[in-house]
């Protein structure tokens, strides 16, 4: 009897022990689901709260008579909505350079601001125009056309079209990674002119444009102070309606949700619209 009623004895413990084990995991499971079920209601919220600030960007956009015009040329600008606070920067797409409408004169002198050899950035200059237009002559200070892709092994040639998103730079013969980030935030393919708005431009493409970047960047400085001190300044004249918003939302506990777009004014066509979107990205980040 003595040998059975210890089997029976650890039968029951190992029975006590899957069961803890399967109580465990079902526990384990439903924490991780209900901190899941937490972050994606957090990130929802916080998403709420970043779209609130392109709203209120683009309503402080348009002057009136009680306060005037934010300025759409990248400075930051603040508004707490319900205990949150929202970081906001706006940029006229008109103060980017276009990359189906620059020539390689401004595409050569935009590359060497941003700290690229001479050499090199007519090289390059040069294939962006070739990936965009229709012919395959290269241009006359360097370039690249299919046969140069092919050379370089890779398994595609120029496009010769336009550029359907800022991203297809990356394919272009010559870019590479650390280049296109550093010069994508003044790219665009979404405003109506060939040289940039110096109103609205960052410094390299005050450069590219041949003016005193130092001087114009610090008169915009001096004209941001004066609006941030309640100052009267000389309002700008109309933007073009189309912007670059980053709305960064910061809630009482640190999370910070962002969201980066670009909209034109105007539905487009689409009943009950403000406006347009023509990009849009959005994500949480912890601080």
């Amino acid at each position: 009897m003595r040998p059975a009623r210890g089997a029976a004895l650890v039968l029951v413990l190992w029975l006590i022990a899957l069961l803890t084990a399967v109580i465990g995991a079902f526990a384990l499971s439903a924490r991780v689901e209900h901190l899941q079920q937490r972050v994606i209601g957090d990130d929802a919220i916080g998403q709420e709260y970043a779209r609130a600030g392109l709203e209120y960007a683009l309503h402080r956009l348009q002057p009136r008579a009680s306060q005037p015009a934010w300025v759409a040329d990248g400075r930051r600008y603040r508004w707490s909505f319900d205990a949150c606070r929202i970081d906001l920067a706006i940029l006229d797409e008109n103060g980017k350079v276009n990359l189906n409408l620059a020539d390689a004169s401004l595409l050569t002198g935009f590359l060497r601001a941003m700290g690229e050899a001479p050499d090199r950035a007519q090289q390059l200059a040069g294939a962006i125009v070739d990936w965009r237009d229709a012919d395959s002559l290269k241009q006359p200070g360097g370039g690249a056309e299919t046969p140069d892709y092919v050379a370089a092994g890779l398994p595609y040639g120029a496009r010769n079209a336009r550029f359907e998103t800022v991203g297809e730079l990356q394919r272009v013969l010559g870019m590479d990674a650390d280049l296109y980030a550093r010069i994508e935030p003044m790219l665009t393919l979404y405003s109506r002119q060939a040289r940039p708005d110096p109103r609205f431009a960052a410094g390299p493409v005050l450069t590219a444009l041949g003016l005193d970047a130092e001087r114009l960047l610090a008169e915009r400085e001096r004209a941001a102070a004066a609006d941030d001190a309640g100052l009267p300044v000389a309002p700008l004249a109309g933007g073009s309606g189309t912007y670059s918003i980053e709305s960064r939302a910061t809630d009482e506990r640190g999370r910070i949700s962002v969201l980066r777009a670009v909209v034109r004014m105007g539905s487009a066509g689409t009943p009950g619209t403000a406006y347009t979107v023509l990009r849009w990205e959005q994500g949480m980040a912890a601080r």
